[in-house]
């Protein structure tokens, strides 16, 4: 389903020949009552005390979705490609409702975005013993990775914003119409990658985001008025051909985010660079948090 508004990959074992050779760490998060699934991704040879990166999945992803295949056929792991490439201990976790999470305890809100990145994401940090991160987030992950550094910049080393949403575009919520359509059609493909990756959640889980998203009293999210408290280095990337988004959302984003902020248009790709175009945005990405002092 790679032409839906928050694809989701190909994705084989990545403890394939082809996939790079990290040590890996399951484990389970209590947070309140419910339980996340979660993982360290350990490289060898990573610095101690370096600020792990800390990735933050798309609109109806997880962690198992981080890793997928390529155009070319290539299967990428990318978080242990990234984790190696800098040195660093990476950490993903399923949020609530997807992967190997509990379900959703009740329907999600217009403010969901908020409450996961100023209310459920320090207690992910802190359950995981994390002080302090690197946050690498896609679509919604990018979204409540910024609006996490606005609010607790303290604990914010850097931010990689990947296909953000900072305010509502049209051509956002069409694609959506558009998904909600592939999934309600008969033998939806989308449907069954749904369910390979979020399993009985599978239809809770799609109709949670599809149905926040076209709801009206989520026609006037925008977090711009968060950005200037931003003040930790960044790096804003986007397909050019990204459908569901346009470069208006680098746009703000740089002119919101009070610290210089680096964007770029990735050119010939689509919503999932770090996929799509993977052998341009790892050594940039890895550039940007190799150079943090």
């Amino acid at each position: 389903m790679r032409e839906h508004p928050h694809p989701m990959p190909d994705t084989a074992d990545p403890s394939a020949a082809d996939a790079p050779a990290v040590e890996r760490e399951p484990l389970d998060l209590q947070i309140g009552p419910h339980r996340l699934g979660a993982e360290w991704v350990r490289p060898a040879g990573a610095a101690a005390g370096k600020a792990p990166i800390v990735f933050l999945h798309e609109g109806l992803g997880s962690i198992a979705q981080w890793t997928g295949r390529a155009p070319d056929g290539e299967l990428i792991d990318f978080p242990a490609r990234l984790a190696q490439a800098t040195g660093r201990d990476a950490f993903l976790y399923d949020r609530l409702g997807f992967g190997r999470s509990d379900p959703l305890p009740a329907d999600r809100q217009p403010d969901y975005l908020y409450r996961e990145a100023w209310d459920t994401l320090p207690e992910v940090l802190n359950a995981a013993g994390i002080a302090r991160a690197i946050l690498f987030g896609h679509s919604d992950g990018a979204s409540i990775a910024l609006l996490f550094a606005a609010r607790y910049p303290d604990r914010t080393e850097a931010v990689i914003s990947e296909a953000a949403h900072v305010f509502i575009e049209e051509v956002t919520l069409e694609g959506i119409r558009q998904a909600r359509a592939a999934y309600d059609a008969p033998d939806s493909k989308l449907k069954a990658a749904m369910a390979r990756y979020h399993g009985d959640k599978a239809d809770t889980t799609f109709r949670n985001w599809a149905d926040v998203w076209l709801d009206p009293a989520f026609a006037s999210f925008d977090m711009t008025a968060e950005l200037p408290f931003v003040r930790c280095p960044a790096l804003a990337i986007q397909g050019e051909r990204d459908k569901y988004g346009t470069e208006a959302q680098l746009d703000a984003i740089a002119q919101g985010v009070s610290r210089s902020v680096k964007t770029w248009p990735v050119p010939d790709c689509g919503h999932v660079p770090h996929l799509q175009a993977h052998k341009r945005v790892l050594p940039k990405t890895a550039g940007v948090l190799n150079a943090l002092i």
